[in-house]
């Protein structure tokens, strides 16, 4: 039995397992061990104290075990990995470089918008970014709401609304990961557009040491739930469109 778990946890993508991983050790906090006001975010104390481990640690602690801590890495574990599997799959070097990408930026508002802890904007970037890769996903939350996978991250953020929370958290999420996808999936393919995001040297050589296929394609997040690009007789794009329903 233990070797069976141990298995089925080392099949997991190592960068899903590495930061799953990391989220769920913070719960420490709730033995004492280590208290949240250890984890957050504090520019003062960053700046002046040098206390940088806060830069990476409020991307880690999603509160007290509850249904909150539980419906957070339910959705960082299932859509980190689909990413990972997905239209990263074979490029672990650029999968990182969205972490930091992700990471710098909302780092970058976290100062000016007094944000204690932003694991939830980066759960919310990872589903807007899927999302958009599988537009002709068809979502049904709880049984109650059928929708496209494109709307998942506002159905989030409503849901969280009603629950009393605030939206900043969900907003920072939705425009980070829409900034990423512009600047890799959209600009790139206009005219005159080019890719800006160039994934450093040092992160391919740590993480995708092996040369890799020039002739690879990688697979989608879902295979049945994507949209396939090609070019027509005249060189404009086309698409093919399919559909699958798929639960969250």
């Amino acid at each position: 039995m233990a070797y069976s778990v141990t298995q089925e946890y080392l099949q997991i993508p190592p960068v899903t397992r590495a930061y799953t991983t990391a989220c769920v050790l913070t719960t420490a906090a709730q033995l004492e061990f280590i208290t949240p006001f250890q984890l957050y975010f504090n520019p003062e104390l960053i700046l002046k104290r040098y206390q940088l481990w806060r830069l990476i640690t409020n991307f880690l602690f999603f509160g007290p075990l509850g249904f909150s801590f539980l419906f957070n890495m339910i959705f960082l574990y299932r859509y980190c990995r689909m990413l990972e599997e997905g239209s990263f799959r074979g490029r672990t070097a650029d999968f990182v470089y969205m972490f930091f990408f992700g990471g710098l930026l909302m780092t970058f508002f976290g100062f000016f918008a007094s944000l204690f802890f932003l694991g939830q904007a980066f759960t919310i970037m990872l589903v807007y970014v899927w999302s958009r890769r599988n537009p002709f996903v068809r979502m049904n939350f709880f049984g109650l709401l059928n929708f496209q996978a494109p709307f998942l991250p506002w159905v989030l953020m409503g849901f969280s609304l009603l629950l009393g929370n605030s939206i900043v958290i969900d907003l920072l999420g939705i425009g980070v990961g829409h900034m990423y996808y512009f600047l890799e999936d959209v600009f790139p393919n206009q005219p005159g557009g080019k890719k800006l995001l160039t994934t450093p040297g040092l992160l391919r050589a740590l993480f995708d040491p092996a040369e890799t296929d020039p002739d690879y394609s990688p697979l989608p997040e879902d295979q049945s739930g994507v949209v396939r690009q090609g070019q027509g007789p005249d060189g404009e794009p086309i698409q093919r469109q399919e559909e699958q329903d798929r639960d969250l």
